[in-house]
């Protein structure tokens, strides 16, 4: 068949592809496989409260943004009620 030079040189393919496709993608990983700005800079992402007036303060911050939503949700809920009881007072008029 092939002989020792042909074994030899598998033998080296064997080997050396592999070890030459992680040299490749192993090298200057920075500057070619790189997003710029891919991860958030360290003011942009959220701080875990870890001291006891922290997580108070920020348990306050959050009932207080509840609430609010709470009275926005309600007040467009009252106004939604009111509309539909005065359309159907017209309706019940217009019928009449």
């Amino acid at each position: 068949m092939g002989g020792l030079n042909l074994e030899v040189a598998k033998f080296g393919m064997y080997v050396m592809f592999p070890i030459g496709i992680m040299y490749y993608f192993g090298t200057n990983l920075d500057s070619r496989f790189s997003v710029p700005a891919f991860w958030p800079k360290a003011e942009h992402s959220n701080k875990v409260p870890f001291d006891r007036e922290e997580i108070s303060a920020e348990l306050e911050r959050l009932r207080a943004r509840r609430l609010h939503n709470r009275e926005l949700r309600l007040a467009a809920e009252a106004r939604e009620a009111q509309r539909n009881q005065s359309q159907n007072q017209n309706q019940q008029e217009d019928q009449s």
